[in-house]
């Protein structure tokens, strides 16, 4: 990041900070004396923009997220999001919930990379519910699509069928390219990680997995020097409580 003659740019780096909703606000706040520090110590301009998102867009606006805030969004080098939601908003319908503004940035601005660090310090072992020769030391990136699946496919909805019974649908949806991406930021974070990757898909059961799991070991095949193994979702979970250091 940086806008100075040692970064080769010659503006400022403009960050947009939506705090949102709860703790998310006091995660920016904290986040921004970072961002501070850094820009002093690097001599890099940043020019801060402050906005809403979430339940605090909901009580002012009326929806989790305005068109303008979507298009100053779209016009950032980067954007600090805190956290949406909470109880005072959870009896609001879907279509409107604070969580869809997060979605909605997302698909905007095809966001379809969610990396989530899973790193315990040393002085955080003991707050883990795991035993501790579990957890010390561990480091996991997890790499999630994140425009695409279940999230976003149609149809979708709840509708009364034919006997009265109320129905509910949700489309679970992958194309090829929209794998083949993700696979590919995720072979590119494995191999300045240690070159292994494990991907997590239900080929066992569903087409999508069947699909997810093809196009893996396709994606694979460009990146030889990574090792790919697969592992069904419903294992995972046991594996990353069981041995999450096989990660």
């Amino acid at each position: 990041m940086g806008a100075v003659s040692d970064s080769g740019l010659n503006r400022a780096f403009n960050l947009l900070a939506l705090p949102g909703d709860g703790i998310g606000q006091e995660i920016i706040d904290e986040t921004l004396k970072v961002v501070a520090w850094f820009s002093a110590y690097l001599d890099v301009p940043i020019e801060i923009e402050h906005d809403i998102v979430g339940g605090a867009s909901i009580d002012e606006h009326g929806v989790p997220i305005t068109d303008a805030v979507v298009q100053k969004a779209l016009c950032a080098d980067a954007i600090l999001f805190g956290a949406v939601g909470g109880p005072k908003w959870d009896g609001l319908p879907r279509a409107v919930r604070p969580e869809m503004g997060i979605l909605r940035l997302r698909k905007e601005l095809d966001l379809f990379a969610n990396l989530r660090p899973a790193v315990n310090f040393p002085e955080i072992v003991a707050a883990s519910s795991l035993r501790p020769e579990l957890v010390d030391s561990i480091d996991i990136m997890i790499v999630r699509e994140s425009t695409s699946g279940v999230y976003f496919g149609e149809p979708r909805g709840i509708e009364t069928n034919a006997k009265g019974m109320r129905r509910a649908v949700d489309t679970q949806a992958y194309d090829e390219a929209e794998i083949a991406r993700v696979c590919r930021a995720a072979f590119a974070i494995a191999r300045r990680r240690g070159g292994r990757l494990c991907s997590v898909d239900k080929a066992n059961v569903m087409e999508t997995g069947v699909l997810w799991r093809t196009i893996a070991t396709e994606v694979a095949q460009e990146n030889a020097d990574v090792e790919l193994s697969h592992m069904y979702a419903d294992n995972c979970a046991m594996q990353l409580l069981r041995e999450p250091k096989q990660f």
